[in-house]
């Protein structure tokens, strides 16, 4: 998502250039406030972000039945930390009511886009965001990284967290995982004890989950874990976030790496909200794992708002539905 210093992600949420674009985001020493690899502009990281040929995908407008019609859209395993499952998943139940589906490729595509709610997300690169001018720019939600592993902390966190709610922006809380450094379930409780809590206040975003490529080591792009192995990784992280907060995380990733290192798990698309990373297309293409359609969507990592650049998938209305749980 969004970078923090140097060039290797422009991770105001998360990740990729156009065609090609590279996530990331780290930590350092034990809770460390240095800039975070992932955290940077892409090209450095190494996290590609490939702009495949488009297919078509859903747009949701949350809320609703479904209406037709409206459009817009690894290497041997190691050792992930104690307490990382990799027996049956447990079961999660249906996925939280996010609204109805409209098809894309109809004329209402370039409607539907125009009138979605712009967001956008940022970590530490972006540093003190001037909020009143995102908001008069059009922002109306943001993701803001809060913690990597469980040794670094965004150090600017606090006071973009607090600026975003004054400036009249829903906000969210994300964490960059890196599997092969801790269990799930380690990160999760990391991540909710340093920013990423939820309340139903119509203002808070759920938790995000931000799985990518590994920006450490592109030979590892799995983290070293197998597809098995990675969908216990993130169902640990689930089942923690949704024990400490009652919601169950929104997942931000992309389509090939979902499908390389999960082997394009369908376990989490029933009950998980879908923040999907595609750059520099019309739609954010053939979704992942059994999803149906997507809740937010990262379409560039520069733009008219500081760091990378999100729609959400229907009204402002059902956003703040959204945001309450119901």
């Amino acid at each position: 998502m969004a970078r923090e210093h140097t060039s290797v992600r422009h991770r105001a949420g998360v990740l990729a250039t156009a065609t090609a674009a590279a996530l990331a985001l780290t930590g350092t020493a034990s809770a460390s406030t240095q800039p975070s690899l992932s955290d940077r502009s892409p090209v450095a990281a190494g996290s590609l972000r490939q702009a495949a040929p488009v297919e078509p995908a859903g747009f949701l407008t949350p809320g609703g039945p479904l209406r037709p019609g409206t459009a817009e859209p690894g290497g041997p395993l190691t050792p992930a930390g104690p307490g990382d499952p990799v027996g049956p998943l447990s079961p999660v139940g249906p996925v939280e009511p996010i609204g109805s589906l409209m098809p894309a490729g109809s004329p209402a595509f370039a409607s539907g886009r125009a009138k979605a709610p712009k967001g956008h997300d940022v970590s530490s690169h972006q540093k003190r965001v001037n909020w009143t001018a995102a908001r008069a720019n059009g922002a109306r939600f943001v993701y803001i990284k809060a913690t990597e592993s469980t040794n670094y902390r965004n150090p600017y966190f606090s006071g973009q967290y607090t600026g975003a709610r004054n400036a009249g922006l829903l906000r969210g809380a994300y964490h960059f995982a890196l599997p092969d450094r801790s269990s799930g379930a380690k990160q999760a409780a990391y991540f909710v004890r340093h920013g990423g809590g939820w309340r139903a206040d119509g203002w808070t975003l759920p938790p995000a989950l931000d799985i990518e490529y590994n920006p450490y080591n592109t030979s590892r792009k799995c983290y070293g874990l197998g597809k098995a192995r990675m969908v216990g990784w993130i169902r640990s992280f689930s089942d923690e976030i949704k024990r400490e907060t009652g919601r169950r995380p929104v997942i931000y990733t992309t389509t090939q790496w979902w499908k390389l290192c999960t082997g394009n798990s369908r376990a989490f698309s029933q009950s998980h909200p879908l923040w999907i990373a595609r750059h520099g297309t019309s739609r954010p293409g053939a979704l992942p794992g059994g999803w149906r359609y997507w809740t937010f969507w990262q379409y560039d990592t520069r733009g008219a708002l500081p760091g990378d650049q999100n729609l959400f998938n229907g009204s402002l209305s059902r956003l703040r539905i959204f945001a309450r749980g119901r």
